[in-house]
């Protein structure tokens, strides 16, 4: 249901509680609303309140689920689901839950199978159907992905998720015009809610391709409005992004250099290890399954590796993270070990095995780890990847993310801009304060004189170079790839520069942001 049903059913559950007649259910209910509403201690209680009521209730079960999925604790959305289904095996929406928790942790053959046995035990159940279409399309297998989406539609005709996914499955089928003919009367209908934002990127993706570029822009420009409205309440609970970045940056300058050499003697548990790092859309994902694809390879993508480092010094306030950078710089050894033993407690719960000879760390976002890097793995490489500002900035502008302080950045061109451009200058300031071992990989060079690049960047790593490489397709489709380059690596080298072009009119404003980056990196 959208907000605006919630709230009404929940104003309905909260007046039987009122009268004594309420049960578990109404309990969920006012919890579920509570949290869309940002208030996520009132949400805890009212879970509490229903769970002591029926501890084993499969709904409330599913509801807490999506509670904790659309908060980022994803193990607990998960074991709440598992107790569901214990509790009613054939409870189709505890399935459901799973497949969406799964998803949102780039576990995609996981989830389409849990929404396939949804769809199994109930088969009317459209969001069932429509959950594997979306992850189906987004996987490639069209005609899977068709064929849900069809039963879904059939269920409900308004669905959006499964009509995106129909619409993503003729995009990617090179048929455009019927992609816009699908979505445009759905998403001039819909209500805001979860499925619009995402809605209204499929059809600016469908107006893009067919060259209307001025529609294309107001779709993207209306999906960002809508995830920003959708998600404004829960910001207000966090440290914007920009804000964190500009809080570290102040933070490692009032730092004198010579305290960032490390006590720690280098870490032997990886013999090579490198992060892979730069901005979102700048092609790290193409790297990390480029590397991936040599013999003894461990890839992780996008893991919150520095975890413990992140609760001890970089929450709260801006001058809480200032003041955690220069508290991490004066740890001794006694102090950096825990934190060292806890990133690779967080490795190997990701599945990479103790005896992997090469770990790489692939997160775009890890430039405001460095610090964490370079006194935790004084022997680690780091990767930076650079491409061209206009087509990052324009590429995160128009792509669906889930929400995080980082993607509530890219809801205007203007923010995602001072975003970039706050990154840029805290890894510059990185670059010449910390004792770091980096690469610059520029994208350009890598699509377009592959095997040269990829030798340079096996040299640097050392990292066994081999014609394996050239098979970073095949190893993403067996992988599976979580964000939003998905359905790019899977379809092998392209060289995407220059998508910005269509849209330059609307880049304009914020040139002179992008401009000393443009030059700094070659593409002007």
């Amino acid at each position: 249901m959208n907000p605006a049903q919630l709230f009404a059913a929940a104003a309905q559950s909260e007046a039987a509680l009122a009268r004594g007649e309420g049960d578990a259910y109404d309990h969920m209910i006012v919890a579920l609303a509570l949290a869309e509403r940002g208030d996520s201690a009132g949400a805890e209680q009212a879970f509490d309140r229903a769970l002591a009521l029926e501890p084993n209730n499969p709904a409330v079960l599913t509801g807490l689920a999506a509670w904790h999925r659309k908060e980022g604790r994803l193990r607990d959305a998960l074991l709440a689901c598992d107790k569901a289904i214990a509790a009613a095996p054939d409870y189709a929406d505890a399935w459901v839950e799973r497949g969406a928790a799964y998803a949102a942790g780039g576990s995609s053959a996981r989830a389409r199978a849990c929404f396939a046995q949804a769809a199994a035990l109930a088969p009317g159940n459209a969001p069932a159907h429509a959950g594997f279409a979306a992850l189906a399309a987004r996987d490639g297998a069209l005609d899977a992905a068709r064929a849900a989406a069809r039963r879904a539609l059939a269920l409900d005709p308004h669905n959006l998720g499964a009509a995106g996914a129909l619409a993503a499955a003729e995009l990617e089928a090179g048929d455009a015009r019927a992609a816009r003919s699908l979505m445009e009367p759905l998403v001039a209908q819909a209500p805001l809610g979860a499925d619009r934002p995402q809605a209204s990127s499929t059809l600016a993706q469908a107006c893009e391709k067919l060259g209307d570029y001025a529609a294309a822009y107001g779709h993207y420009a209306q999906s960002k409005a809508d995830f920003a409205a959708l998600h404004a309440e829960a910001a207000q609970r966090y440290l914007p992004s920009t804000t964190f970045i500009e809080a570290l940056s102040e933070g490692l300058a009032a730092v004198d250099p010579a305290r960032w050499a490390s006590p720690l003697a280098p870490d032997a548990l990886a013999p090579t290890h490198v992060f892979l790092l730069g901005y979102p859309r700048s092609g790290t994902t193409l790297v990390e399954n480029v590397l991936a694809s040599l013999p003894g390879v461990a890839a992780l993508e996008e893991r919150p590796t520095f975890g413990e480092a992140d609760r001890r010094f970089l929450m709260g306030g801006r001058e809480d993270v200032v003041a955690g950078v220069g508290a991490f710089a004066a740890l001794d050894a006694e102090g950096l070990r825990p934190l060292r033993a806890a990133y690779w407690d967080k490795v190997r719960s990701a599945g990479v095995a103790a005896d992997a000879p090469h770990l790489v760390d692939m997160d775009p976002m890890k430039g405001t780890r460095l610090p964490f890097v370079a006194r935790l793995f004084p022997a680690a490489k780091v990767v930076i990847m650079r491409r061209d500002p206009r087509d990052v900035v324009w590429s995160c502008f128009k792509t669906s993310f889930a929400p995080t302080s980082g993607t509530m950045e890219y809801t205007t061109l203007e923010r995602a801009a001072r975003h970039y451009d706050a990154l840029m200058r805290l890894t510059d300031l990185a670059l010449e304060r910390l004792p770091l071992t980096a690469m610059e990989l520029d994208y350009r060079a890598l699509v377009r004189e592959f095997d040269a690049t990829t030798r340079a960047l096996c040299d640097f790593t050392q990292i066994p170079w081999s014609e394996e490489v050239r098979r970073f397709d095949r190893t993403a489709q067996a992988r599976g790839v979580s964000t939003a380059s998905a359905g790019q690596v899977r379809k092998g080298l392209y060289d995407g520069s220059g998508q910005w072009r269509p849209f330059a009119r609307w880049l304009e404003p914020v040139l002179p942001l992008l401009e000393p980056w443009i030059a700094r990196f070659g593409y002007d």
